[in-house]
């Protein structure tokens, strides 16, 4: 692996569109060097031994332990949760020629699932692909109908050549993804879910959330902190790269959301104390924010949000957030710098740097406390 992450920069950029994007609009503001030995292989053990640093002022961030995190919330504090969990989404099986192909399950669009195959371009509507130990008797298949323009996916109709359903068949024939940095990790699938995962349908996981312990939430518990669901199951529009050197230009994949009335009830309640709400990762805030922004408050909601978070936004709900280190020119990254600036964020991220925190998806997490807000 080479000693820089940094994503290539889109072949349409130049001095020009330097030019016209600069400041916290440009894609390559958001760019930042990350020895390849800081991208964490293998989660931490237990979960709540993980590194957290704490940002409690806009000038001020200290470094402690996840376990630590109950000490920084209070009374009355209400922490948001994601309780997606994630589906054996990476799927391989054969043409029927035998040749092999890798599936990733994208979203369900009933009947449909949209997914990227590889190799795409030889799989044309029509096409045919077989999964199973046996490719000329497989135990599944899935029928090629459409091609997606704006994933580059593939719309697949799913058949069992058995009695067993097709949701059963997929199941068992499909594995937990890991990202594509995590290269040689040992992680067992369920150290890739948060311990609270509760309905199926993401294909990575809300990673914030993978350092919560039970002895975690029930220091919370003591200290009087509330705690409140939502579901958004992570797909395309948290991992898709941001491709626009002006970063405004960069438009955001839908993905499937569902804010329950109890959890709007105890936001409501919570802000009436004037006591804070805390998100636990970038997913539960897309949550929140898109369902108040796209239906112009804060309101039950089951269906789609796209919301594109990057500094500028005005914050409707979230008072603090909890979240990992993420990659370099990724929307998350600009969600972040939204809530303390981006300046600030890039300083914050040469500390972990230079104190060796661990990164991305099994690596260390922040809490930004409402007083370290831009």
């Amino acid at each position: 692996m080479s000693q820089s992450t940094n994503p290539p920069l889109p072949h349409s950029y130049d001095s020009t569109h330097q030019h016209q994007a600069n400041g916290d609009y440009a894609l390559a503001a958001y760019q930042y060097d990350l020895p390849s030995n800081l991208i964490a292989q293998e989660p931490t053990n237990p979960r709540d031994q993980s590194r957290l640093m704490v940002v409690s002022s806009r000038t001020e961030h200290q470094h402690v332990h996840f376990r630590d995190l109950p000490k920084f919330l209070g009374a009355g504090d209400l922490l948001i949760i994601n309780n997606t969990r994630v589906i054996p989404a990476r799927m391989y099986g054969y043409k029927p020629s035998g040749a092999k192909v890798e599936v990733l399950l994208l979203e369900p669009r009933p009947p449909q699932w949209l997914a990227l195959v590889k190799p795409g371009r030889r799989l044309k509507p029509g096409s045919w692909i077989h999964f199973g130990p046996d490719v000329d008797q497989p135990l599944l298949k899935a029928r090629v109908e459409d091609c997606d323009r704006t994933t580059n996916g593939r719309l697949l109709t799913f058949e069992s050549t058995t009695d067993t359903p097709v949701t059963q068949l997929m199941e068992a024939l499909g594995e937990v993804p890991l990202p594509p940095y995590i290269q040689h990790s040992q992680a067992e699938p369920e150290q890739y879910q948060t311990i609270y995962a509760q309905h199926p349908g993401a294909v990575a996981a809300p990673t914030a959330g993978l350092h919560f312990t039970p002895e975690v939430f029930h220091a919370l518990e003591q200290r009087g902190v509330q705690r409140a669901e939502v579901t958004l199951h992570v797909g395309l529009g948290t991992f898709r790269p941001v491709e626009s050197a002006a970063i405004k230009d960069h438009q955001m994949h839908a993905e499937w959301v569902d804010l329950p009335q109890k959890t709007v009830d105890l936001i409501q309640e919570t802000k009436a104390r004037n006591n804070r709400v805390f998100a636990v990762g970038t997913t539960t805030v897309r949550t929140l924010e898109g369902v108040a922004t796209q239906e112009g408050q804060l309101k039950a909601y089951q269906g789609p949000v796209n919301l594109f978070i990057y500094p500028g936004y005005q914050w409707k709900v979230v008072d603090g957030l909890i979240t990992n280190f993420h990659l370099p020119g990724s929307s998350l990254l600009m969600l972040v710098s939204a809530l303390v600036g981006r300046q600030r964020l890039m300083e914050l991220y040469q500390a972990a740097i230079s104190q060796s925190y661990r990164f991305y998806s099994f690596g260390d997490a922040m809490v930004i406390l409402p007083d370290a807000r831009q």
